[in-house]
């Protein structure tokens, strides 16, 4: 049995990694970190729907000691610029991190610093590997260190990367994302007020997403950095969870739409998480809610205009289910628990 710590246990990703690892055959919570405002919450105190499932009552900060006994894997589920202030230790300790913030994410430090905040150790960020399993799996495998990706770019990057892969696509790609509210995090902000999300949705943050630089970055390495750019435009709808993301593209060349369709399935036909819908269906946001599918739909609309609709759940296959997915893999484990 492997022995799990995650920090930031009282976040909406924390709180799903607990409710999965609880599922877990393989794994158990040894330890919980909560911020120092909200005590010392047995788990249950935070998710009373796992009570007599888990007891471990959450601490304020790290036992050093006791993490380097009784933990083999850490999830460090914190927000962005908290998460490197306790990668160091960790790394010291020769433990398995797999941190879900930008913190490692970025293989130029300066754009992590552009968009984010100082590193404060860049010299760890190589060791780190891009966790999006369709892409690395094998570096995954040979790692002790995985970057979880963000939400909207699993979505973006899972949809184009078929077409980028094969240079199928111009440069410009146009993505549309609509995200649940889970999606901003706990912290409370006017935006994310009930009455100011029912029965409305807006667009956010256009042209500015931090997620923007690291679906760039990402894109343009599996295309041999040709100088692909993205036009992300969030939005907030009114829904827990969920992702929909609608990427346009144009085609170099005219091809086939039966074509189109079999590169899809040729790339994901041996991957256990991403479903390619039949040809012109698009994906729903209520059939991946609270599982680790990318459903991924595509349409020629003309001779050279593809859409491209990919669906995740933001909290799993964008967060804290890619995260087990990554440690599975990292441990050797079946890559599809506890999911199926």
């Amino acid at each position: 049995m492997y022995r799990v710590g995650i920090f930031g246990v009282s976040g909406y990703a924390g709180q799903k990694l607990v409710e999965l690892i609880v599922s877990h055959p393989e794994a158990e919570i040894t330890a919980g970190f909560v911020a120092s405002e909200e005590g010392t919450p047995e788990i249950t105190e935070i998710m009373p729907r796992l009570k007599g499932l888990i007891r471990l009552r959450c601490k304020n900060s790290p036992d050093w000691k006791d993490i380097e006994k009784n933990c083999d894997v850490v999830f460090l589920a914190l927000p962005h610029s908290v998460s490197m202030k306790f990668v160091p230790p960790l790394v010291e300790m020769g433990k398995k991190i797999i941190d879900l913030s930008a913190d490692f994410r970025f293989d130029d430090i300066k754009t992590y610093e552009r968009w984010y905040v100082k590193h404060t150790c860049p010299q760890l960020n190589s060791r780190f590997v891009y966790g999006l399993p369709e892409l690395n799996r094998e570096e995954i495998k040979n790692t002790d260190f995985v970057a979880n990706p963000g939400c909207y770019p699993t979505s973006v990057i899972l949809a184009l990367y078929p077409l980028v892969k094969n240079n199928l696509i111009d440069k410009k790609v146009f993505v549309d994302s609509k995200s649940g509210v889970t999606g901003a995090g706990r912290a409370l902000s006017f935006g994310n007020l009930f009455v100011e999300c029912n029965e409305n949705i807006k667009a956010y943050k256009i042209g500015e997403h931090r997620h923007s630089p690291e679906m760039e970055e990402v894109i343009n390495r599996i295309g041999g950095g040709t100088g692909y750019s993205i036009v992300f435009v969030p939005h907030l709808v009114p829904y827990n969870q969920g992702i929909l993301s609608t990427c346009y593209v144009m085609l170099t060349s005219e091809m086939a739409e039966e074509k189109i369709q079999e590169i899809y399935e040729g790339i994901y036909e041996n991957e256990p998480f991403v479903r390619v819908m039949d040809y012109g269906l698009s994906p729903s946001v209520k059939n991946i809610v609270n599982t680790n599918f990318c459903d991924i739909g595509i349409k020629l609309v003309d001779n050279r205009t593809l859409v491209v609709i990919s669906s995740i759940d933001n909290l799993v296959k964008g967060a804290a289910g890619q995260a087990v997915q990554n440690m599975n893999i990292m441990l050797g484990l079946k890559e599809t628990i506890p999911f199926f």
